[in-house]
């Protein structure tokens, strides 16, 4: 498993963390660094990761909300709902965006580890929509 994977890993854990203890992302962060041994590379972009989806929740939202009409994103199961939020981040709002395809395979592979049987079709749905409506 590539690096970049498992960065995602743990800033899903600490995003659906966050979710449950409504811990602001630094403390989190912290909390889940001490308590979860991974070497530096992998928290460094982990860090990235939810500290930008902390400081752009709100667009983030904003542009699933549009993309997946029949749910609302407060409605979406929270694993869900946080890997779309770091993919979403990652291809439209990270200062590298990492490629569609790249970010929703990503996604969809997050999806069949933590998410439901229905899962990854779901994430793979919502964030097709969400790259067709971004043109």
């Amino acid at each position: 498993m590539g690096e970049r994977r498992k960065s995602r890993e743990l800033a899903l854990k600490v995003l659906y963390q966050m979710e449950h203890g409504d811990a602001p992302a630094e403390e989190a962060l912290a909390s889940f660094a001490d308590n979860f041994a991974a070497p530096a590379r992998l928290w460094d972009y982990a860090r990235e990761l939810v500290m930008g989806i902390s400081e752009r929740a709100l667009d983030i939202d904003q542009a699933l909300a549009a993309a997946s009409r029949r749910w609302r994103v407060e409605r979406m199961d929270r694993v869900d709902r946080n890997i779309l939020r770091l993919a979403c981040f990652e291809m439209l709002f990270a200062s590298d965006p990492v490629p569609p395809k790249v970010a929703i395979n990503e996604a969809v592979e997050l999806a069949k580890r933590y998410g439901a049987d229905e899962s990854p079709a779901f994430i793979n749905a919502v964030l097709d929509s969400l790259m067709v409506a971004r043109g």
